[in-house]
């Protein structure tokens, strides 16, 4: 299976902010729409960043509640690791896996494209392998 047909059974859909909107922002909306990371874009549409609840813990436990008054900038992973519609759930396990985090953004032509969690990819191989379970089962009852 690949991102592209991950995107296609759960949406492009992805929460966003720019880069000089306040981490207070960015908190909120993670609490709003019940999600553990927002993809940070620059007006054209352009990943300049992700931001992560991870992220967030960190900045409040080193500058304290003030930090939620600076731009999402200042905190945010502007090294973002992204993946395209082509990669297999295996490549992108393994690059959450190595990069310790459960986001990874999509990009198409240089734009953001949408996003998968370390969820989607988990539920999408469980798939897998009960399917695969399944035709085992059927080849092995007409054998």
């Amino acid at each position: 299976m690949t991102v592209k047909a991950i995107l296609q059974q759960k949406g492009h859909d992805v929460f966003t902010l720019g880069p000089n909107e306040k981490l207070s922002e960015a908190v909120r909306m993670l609490a709003e729409h019940r999600v553990g990371a927002l993809v940070i874009t620059n007006g054209d549409g352009k990943i300049v960043g992700i931001l992560s609840e991870r992220d967030i813990v960190r900045i409040l436990a080193k500058h304290g509640h003030e930090a939620l008054d600076e731009p999402i900038r200042t905190g945010m992973t502007a090294k973002v690791k992204i993946c395209n519609e082509h990669h297999t759930v295996h490549e992108v396990m393994e690059i959450m896996t190595r990069g310790r985090f459960r986001h990874l953004p999509v990009e198409r032509d240089g734009k953001l494209d949408g996003i998968i969690s370390i969820g989607d990819v988990v539920k999408r191989r469980i798939e897998d392998v009960e399917r695969e379970a399944e035709e085992i089962r059927a080849y092995i009852a007409t054998a």
